[in-house]
């Protein structure tokens, strides 16, 4: 359930209860009107709390690690004689690192 539905819900709950003044003997109004203000509030609540980073629902996303030492790349330009013009090559070539890999990320 959307925010807009729960508002929704709640404005018609408060409707019912405290602006309309009609009675039946099939249903109580006012009941009906308390009934979708607690479904709106807690639809409401439910919204905030699972679609926010601070929610509960925010811990259970999954995250995508890559496994393995990180690429670097060096880039060198290159002149080559061209035979009617010179001509610039750009290379990226991968450097090979010894190093040990640093420390996960958070």
């Amino acid at each position: 359930m959307g925010i807009a539905i729960s508002l929704i819900l709640i404005a018609v709950g408060a409707i019912l209860t405290w602006a309309v003044t009609d009675t039946t003997d099939a249903i109580d109004l006012s009941a009906v009107g308390v009934i979708l203000m607690v479904v709106g509030i807690v639809g409401l609540l439910l919204d905030l709390l699972l679609w926010s980073s601070w929610g509960p629902g925010y811990m259970r996303r999954r995250r995508t690690v890559a496994a393995g030492a990180p690429v670097e790349y060096e880039r060198r330009v290159v002149e080559e004689p061209a035979p009617a013009a010179r001509r610039r090559v750009v290379q990226d070539d991968e450097v090979v690192s010894d190093a040990p890999p640093g420390p996960p990320p958070p």
